[in-house]
């Protein structure tokens, strides 16, 4: 196989499994009514005067399935902490005990449930269409190797390899769904 197409077969690869990533890493955000330090991804908060990730300026864990505590290296930025939660709308109650800020995980009515499914079915198919972008783009770029003395065969060879890779992510992606719709409806 031309050397060229090899390249961008590649590059198709290292795009469609930060992709897949990406999804995973969006799919991690949904609350499934467990607790995990995930959730706070996102959350910035005023310290000293710049937008710091809460990560940054406190330690977060998760003691039970229902429960995140969040211990902040400072005392001085607890009201900061408790603000930048209650203003990301993540729908969570901080309580502020004076040595660590605690946020009780709900449990999650039907309703919701089906919503949090919905939702990831949305990042879902993103994260698919993602990998269909990343194709027509490697199919684009391959076409046009043609120019550079790929030969017709090679071409349709390296269309062919570029449905594999895209076919193979795409069941990923599905899968990573799949587990996230379980991991919501379980009760």
């Amino acid at each position: 196989m031309n050397e060229l197409i090899s390249l961008e077969l590649d590059d198709c690869k290292e795009s469609m499994s930060k992709a897949v990533v990406h999804t995973e890493s969006e799919l991690t955000k949904i609350r499934a009514g467990k607790a995990s330090p995930g959730m706070l991804d996102g959350i910035f908060v005023d310290y000293y005067g710049s937008q710091t990730p809460l990560a940054q300026v406190s330690n977060i864990n998760t003691p039970d399935a229902r429960t995140i505590v969040v211990q902040p290296w400072e005392k001085t930025i607890f009201g900061a902490i408790e603000k930048a939660i209650i203003d990301s709308n993540i729908g969570l109650n901080p309580q502020n005990d004076g040595s660590v800020i605690r946020l009780v995980i709900p449990p999650l009515t039907e309703e919701r449930r089906r919503d949090l499914v919905k939702k990831a079915k949305e990042e879902t198919e993103k994260g698919r269409i993602a990998i269909r972008n990343i194709r027509k783009d490697t199919n684009e770029s391959i076409k046009k190797l043609k120019n550079d003395g790929a030969s017709e065969d090679e071409i349709k060879v390296g269309e062919a390899e570029v449905q594999k890779l895209t076919d193979t992510y795409i069941a990923k992606v599905d899968h990573l769904s799949e587990l996230k719709e379980k991991d919501i409806m379980t009760v």
